[in-house]
């Protein structure tokens, strides 16, 4: 049988075979799974809901729900209306429209204690394994560069400023030149770790349909405000974790979505 190389495979990595990758997408590996020796039946401690902030770095708070204005969009128009979209106008967003946009992809509804947060998407045990990265472009009254929303604090971090940052963006991912030219790219870290907390060797393929929770709910937020958005999954992935600054192995990119005005 036919296998596949995944990027890195020369330095050790392991190999894709389809018979993997179909075992992959069923349920099997939640009856191969030690439940008595998860690190939640250990008694360990769950990891941080949100990484921590740097000392002295820059935080930006974000503007409150009660302040946004966003236009009434029924849930039928939205997804009547809903495609993927690459072109976009030059036409920056608003602090305003940023927020509604974090808030529906990650937002805090409530907060039941220091290892489960509420959110405005679903997730496999509560445990919301994703970071969101931005790289901001255009959008008024911020600087270009690299920042992370920051869920519980509702308020965006700096993370890093890069020169010529819509070309890095563009290159990683993998040329596709729309994701330079947005207003925002997205981009979704995945910490394996929260989830594994709970469900060990079960947890990959629910974080991979978490991560489509996020996305989708991206897609609608983004027709309320006359914006549009297309999701990308190819992606380079070492020039992806560079241009966040993270690990890519603790912490690692697993999606894009471009965001811009049409």
């Amino acid at each position: 049988m036919p296998t596949a190389k995944i990027e890195g495979a020369t330095m050790g990595q392991p190999i894709i075979t389809r018979d993997a990758g179909r075992y992959f997408l069923t349920d099997r590996i939640r009856h191969e799974v030690d439940w008595w020796n998860t690190p939640q039946a250990r008694g360990e401690e769950p990891p941080p809901v949100q990484k921590p902030v740097a000392p002295g770095a820059m935080v930006i708070p974000l503007p409150p729900p009660a302040t946004w204005g966003i236009p009434p969009c029924s849930l039928a128009d939205g997804i009547a209306r809903r495609e993927s979209r690459r072109r976009f106008r030059a036409v920056p967003l608003t602090p305003e429209e940023l927020a509604f946009l974090l808030w529906a992809t990650q937002g805090v509804r409530a907060r039941l204690n220091e290892a489960a947060v509420l959110r405005t998407v679903p997730s496999a045990g509560c445990r919301h394994p994703f970071e969101t990265y931005l790289a901001i472009l255009s959008v008024t009254g911020i600087e270009p560069a690299v920042y992370r929303y920051l869920p519980l604090d509702h308020a965006l971090v700096l993370e890093r400023e890069v020169p010529d940052l819509a070309a890095t963006v563009t290159a990683a991912a993998h040329g596709q030149r729309f994701a330079g030219e947005a207003a925002v790219t997205f981009v979704w870290t995945a910490i394996p770790a929260r989830t594994e907390w709970r469900y060990a060797e079960a947890s990959y393929k629910v974080i991979a349909l978490d991560a489509g929770h996020v996305c989708q709910n991206l897609y609608l937020a983004c027709e309320a405000i006359g914006a549009g958005t297309c999701a990308i999954a190819a992606y380079r992935q070492a020039l992806a974790d560079e241009l966040l600054g993270v690990d890519g192995r603790e912490e690692f990119t697993v999606y894009l979505a471009p965001v811009g005005k049409v």
